[in-house]
């Protein structure tokens, strides 16, 4: 019982070889000579020339988990100092290991001498604004009631970037 049925979904000789070469079916092209494109060997892939790589690249990549104050805290300080989250904390985390003999104590200094330059600077930046305005006022022709009142806060942010300076050359010349 040789044909389609002799077996349910079974192929016949003629389809074994499922599209396969079939030696009694060779084709010869016409243009397969030795110049052929279709006889020509496959061209060998470009070997990729190994790259160079950095001695001091990071491959290591710990990780650890925050809660969404603590990431969003961490991600303000990485916008602030213009670094990618990533690379903030391997400079933090890189720095607090450097220097392990620091006690709480000099880092909460060091914070609140951060924070005293921050409102510095925006206060200078305050005065600024204020002493461009008198300018442009008195280069208009205006009158300028608050002249004096600039001055005196010019003279006070002196005072306390004096203060502050000579406090924290203090501090460091005790320790």
């Amino acid at each position: 019982m040789a044909g389609a049925d002799q077996h349910r979904g079974a192929l016949d000789r003629g389809e074994a070889a499922e599209g396969g070469p079939r030696p009694e079916e060779e084709n010869h092209h016409a243009c397969h000579a030795p110049t052929c494109a279709h006889a020509a060997p496959p061209k060998p892939h470009a070997q990729q020339r190994e790259r160079l790589r950095d001695k001091n690249k990071r491959m290591r990549q710990p990780s650890c988990r925050m809660n969404e104050d603590e990431y969003l805290l961490l991600t303000r300080a990485a916008t602030v100092c213009h670094m990618s989250v990533a690379n903030f904390l391997a400079h933090a985390a890189l720095r607090a290991a450097r220097d392990l003999d620091r006690t709480a104590a000099e880092v909460a200094g060091e914070r609140e001498m951060l924070a005293e330059l921050f409102a510095l600077r925006r206060h200078l930046g305050q005065i600024g604004n204020n002493i461009n305005q008198v300018a442009k006022a008195l280069n208009s022709g205006a009158e300028v009631p608050y002249v004096q009142s600039v001055l005196e806060a010019v003279q006070r942010s002196a005072r306390r970037i004096d203060s502050f300076t000579q406090r924290h050359l203090d501090s460091g010349t005790r320790a």
